[in-house]
């Protein structure tokens, strides 16, 4: 009981090196032996990992504990077949050269070392990840193209400016580390800034405000952020000249108005991607297909509301791809609760970051045509031609000339859609190539003799 309550595990070795007894002191030691009964009468050396046996023999000789006990880094192998670490000190005692070795468990310094080696390699990638963020940083500042000043919030000293600087108040000029920042402006100025710098601090964010410069006096626009950094405030604070402003907003401006003259437009605007699914719309295509917002349209394939699915789109694309912009495209638009209006489709193709975007202009045309066909109500005139030989000719030979008559209009209306594109024609009508210039040789359609028609 006495050796074991000094050790984590002790044992009793015999003076020919066989264990003699096993006692183990901790619940984790003792789950780990087991049944330690499997070490007894064997030689300890035995029971020891290979690289270890060396110790064991040292611990064991006649002369090991002359100068006094020796620890040794053990790995013991228990019975169940696993290894401890076990750190061993041997003693001899009595006249028969009894040795007690004294064991303590090493696996809970293995843990906590590696803990520690798992802390240090966390700081060691939190350290490199901080230095990479810096680089970053550092070739940001250094890079704008507008001057930009890290101020000291507590001292209002400027700590850290980027060259951009020197292009606005040249190498004479221009501020240095360590100067008051509102020292840079006029006494108006400086009162501005003041004000911009009180509001980012109380409430995180301010307006712009525009001061002079007390070098040249030029105006320009300043704004403000703060950010915190190893427990000290500072000031970002960023410098725009008037004019440069100016000059990008003018720039801009005819462009913002273009923008607000589509979104407000009688006729509807579609932008949509090379897949056909609708990226942006105007309200009047909203309301011309019913729908009560943008989102319920946006991502949406075009053809769920424009003319016979899988065709007119279809036909809009090729004619884009091969052919360039489309003009006075004649379809239809179906709305969400069945409301359904005759239009013409305007569209065009551009480049958008490599990839084409489409663009179509769709106009309601209802009234325009429902007047035209009070116009046109009366019947071709072949098929007045048909009506006339009912009496006179067989059923079965009007049946085949009207057949004939259908056949040769469709044709025709196939052809007017698509601009006379004859492939775009035969796909809408569902014939080959083929099949579609044998029917426009049989019915007089067309010129032929182009040899890009070529079968």
């Amino acid at each position: 009981m006495l050796v074991s309550a000094a050790a984590d595990i002790a044992l009793v070795i015999g003076a020919d090196g066989t264990v003699l007894d096993v006692a183990c002191n901790t619940d984790e030691v003792a789950r780990e032996v087991g049944d330690a009964s499997a070490w007894l009468g064997r030689r300890w050396v035995e029971t020891v990992a290979v690289d270890s046996r060396a110790k064991i023999v040292d611990m064991l000789a006649p002369n090991a504990d002359r100068h006094g006990p020796a620890w040794r880094h053990v790995n013991q192998i228990s019975p169940r077949g696993g290894t401890l670490p076990i750190l061993y000190s041997t003693v001899c005692v009595g006249s028969d050269r009894r040795i007690v070795a004294f064991g303590r468990d090493l696996r809970p310094i293995a843990a906590l070392q590696q803990r520690l080696v798992d802390a240090q390699a966390s700081l060691e990638r939190d350290y490199t990840r901080l230095r990479y963020a810096e680089t970053r940083y550092r070739l940001l500042f250094r890079m704008s193209s507008e001057p930009v000043l890290v101020v000291d919030a507590d001292q209002g000293r400027i700590v850290e400016i980027n060259p951009a600087n020197e292009l606005l108040f040249g190498g004479v000029s221009r501020p240095e580390i360590g100067q008051s920042f509102v020292d840079i402006f006029t006494l108006e100025g400086q009162r501005a800034v003041d004000l911009l710098l009180a509001g980012v601090r109380a409430a995180g964010r301010a307006d712009d405000v525009r001061a002079e410069l007390a070098a040249d006096g030029r105006t320009v626009d300043v704004s403000a952020s703060m950010f915190r950094q190893d427990n000290n405030t500072f000031f970002l604070v960023r410098l725009t000249p008037v004019a440069a402003a100016e000059g990008i907003e003018a720039s801009n401006r005819p462009k913002s108005k273009l923008l607000k003259l589509i979104e407000s437009a009688p006729d509807g605007f579609v932008v949509t991607g090379q897949d056909g699914r609708i990226v942006t719309a105007n309200s009047a295509f909203l309301e011309m297909t019913q729908l009560a917002t943008e989102e319920q349209a946006r991502g949406e394939p075009l053809e769920r509301w424009l003319g016979r699915p899988g065709v007119d789109l279809e036909v809009l694309l090729a004619n884009l791809r091969e052919r360039g912009p489309v003009r006075l495209f004649p379809s239809t638009l179906r709305g969400e609760y069945g409301a359904q209006a005759e239009v013409e489709i305007s569209a065009v193709s551009v480049m958008n970051g490599g990839k084409p975007c489409f663009g179509f202009a769709i106009r309601d045309v209802g009234p325009r045509v429902s007047a035209e066909l009070g116009a046109r109500r009366e019947m071709p005139r072949s098929m007045q031609q048909l009506s006339e030989l009912i009496g006179r000719v067989p059923l079965k030979d009007l049946v085949r000339e009207a057949t004939d008559v259908i056949e040769r209009l469709c044709i025709e209306a196939a052809l007017e859609l698509t601009n006379d594109n004859r492939a775009s024609a035969a796909e809408m009508l569902g014939l080959s190539r083929q099949s579609l210039y044998v029917k426009l040789r049989r019915y007089g359609l067309g010129d032929l003799s182009s040899s890009s028609e070529s079968v």
